[in-house]
């Protein structure tokens, strides 16, 4: 009966938010505080870890869980209402709306169709490897764009969008005929391609800056690219074959696939004037982001540039906007995500954390204690929607720790660095294009959390043990 249903469905609803209320009194009565964290900190703490609790409960929807944390956040004093609410003004936050707004004018004027039979036409031969081509595009790319939300989310995404609805493969039943697999590896290949650059993330330069004043190791770009080529390569060709293992496509073999886009391009005939203003305001933005270091535009102005065109131009009306749903919803919850974790690292929370690690695992000879500590940076990405924010509270006070108990300092600096992009295949809010990817529907919440663990396991096993070798072998350390 409906009416049962409903009843069933409230029940689940509340016995989901006692349970998190559940985590947040058992954070706040059971587990220390830190002397050092104050106990506002520590209350925001509980808040935070409840909200990560229902991202995983789903009691009720994502942004809904988030908007309940950052209002208890304020309503505690944890957080003032400005700061609070100080997520939505991120510029992250707006740029993930903004690629959204211009992959919607893609979508809408057809012209991401036409992009994708261009690229079927010239590589379609199997599922496998139109992974292999959109992830090595992505790596290409992160030769020069220092920003993975700009070329996953603004660049690649479009492309593995249209390709997956070339194939009739839409958010449900349909997704597992070739969108479940391609938005899966295309999104771990990515965190792969950010850990090969030192301009492969927005945050590594940051990185390379704490080696430089706490070990004292210059890092320039072809340092970096020098010791990730080998367990990047290796990573980039075997992390997709292993995903089309563990979420196999239906469709495998496509040998018709450049035949079939030929036909369906001469269907579509030349490009029309939505198509045409749209390729060029595209170019235009792609142009900008990789050549931000001349006119020092940001990668967010000149997203929301290329969305205001689109609305100027009338490819785009506002309607078309507000009715771009998944766009909304990802503003909503990662915004509050990514203030809740500043707010974390305001208070010297994960500092803190750091710390207490480093004094539980005293007695660790330094291998030991390189493997405890990585293993432990690498899987608190659970609790952050940023790698910046977990470079910035964790980098510094476990790269301290590991130079004053002899690690390698060359091994602590490269290995951690690395590992801080690897860790954002973990979980869907692990870095900005990782809410771009999983808002289109494509992957369940369940299959992303099962696959991040699994590849999170054969990178570990890939750059801690070729990676490490490689290091040797070239004198790192």
């Amino acid at each position: 009966m409906p009416g049962d249903d409903a009843a069933a469905s409230r029940r689940k609803m509340w016995l989901g938010l006692l349970g998190l209320v559940a985590i947040y009194f058992a954070v706040q009565l059971l587990v220390p505080r830190p002397e050092t964290v104050k106990p506002l900190g520590w209350r925001l703490l509980g808040i935070f870890l409840a909200a990560v609790g229902g991202l995983v409960l789903r009691p009720l929807p994502g942004g809904a869980i988030v908007l309940l944390a950052v209002s208890a956040a304020a309503v505690t004093g944890s957080l003032t209402i400005t700061q609070a609410l100080g997520g939505w003004a991120n510029p992250t936050v707006w740029l993930v709306l903004a690629a959204f707004i211009v992959s919607r004018g893609l979508l809408k004027t057809g012209l991401a169709r036409r992009i994708a039979l261009w690229f079927v036409r010239a590589i379609g031969t199997s599922s496998l490897g139109i992974a292999y081509s959109l992830i090595l595009s992505d790596v290409a790319l992160a030769t020069t764009i220092p920003s993975n939300s700009a070329r996953a989310g603004g660049i690649i995404l479009p492309i593995v969008r249209s390709l997956a609805e070339l194939y009739h493969s839409q958010p449900g039943p349909s997704a597992a005929l070739l969108g479940s697999f391609l938005f899966t590896a295309v999104y771990q290949g990515e965190c792969i391609a950010a850990a090969m650059f030192l301009t492969g993330q927005a945050s590594n330069p940051m990185a390379a800056n704490f080696a430089q004043s706490l070990a004292k190791i210059d890092i320039n770009w072809a340092d970096w690219f020098k010791a990730a080529v080998v367990p990047g390569s290796i990573g980039i060709f075997l992390v997709p074959w292993i995903i089309s293992r563990l979420m196999p496509p239906q469709i495998r073999r496509t040998p018709e696939a450049a035949e079939f886009a030929r036909r369906e391009l001469e269907a579509m005939g030349p490009p029309d004037r939505g198509q045409k203003i749209v390729f060029g305001i595209f170019v235009g933005v792609c142009g900008l982001w990789l050549t931000t270091g001349f006119h020092r535009l940001g990668i967010t102005e000149v997203a929301l540039l290329g969305a205001c065109a689109l609305f100027v131009t009338g490819v785009l009306t506002w309607e078309d906007a507000i009715a771009e749903k998944a766009a909304w919803d990802v503003f909503i919850w990662y915004g509050g995500l990514v203030r809740l974790g500043e707010g974390l690292n305001e208070y010297g929370v994960t500092q803190a954390f750091a710390k207490q690690v480093g004094d539980y695992l005293g007695g660790f000879g330094w291998v030991a204690l390189l493997a405890a500590t990585l293993a432990i940076y690498f899987y608190a990405h659970y609790a952050f929607a940023s790698i910046t924010a977990h470079i910035v509270s964790m980098y510094p006070p476990f790269l301290a720790l590991l130079l004053a108990r002899g690690v390698p300092p060359g091994l602590a600096v490269y290995a951690f660095a690395c590992l801080s992009n690897l860790a954002a295949g973990l979980t869907h809010y692990g870095t900005t294009p990782g809410p771009m990817f999983y808002a289109h529907g494509y992957v369940s919440f369940r299959d992303w959390w099962r696959i991040g663990w699994l590849i999170s396991l054969v990178n570990l096993a890939i750059w801690c043990s070729i990676g490490f070798l490689w290091w040797k072998l070239i004198g790192i350390w």
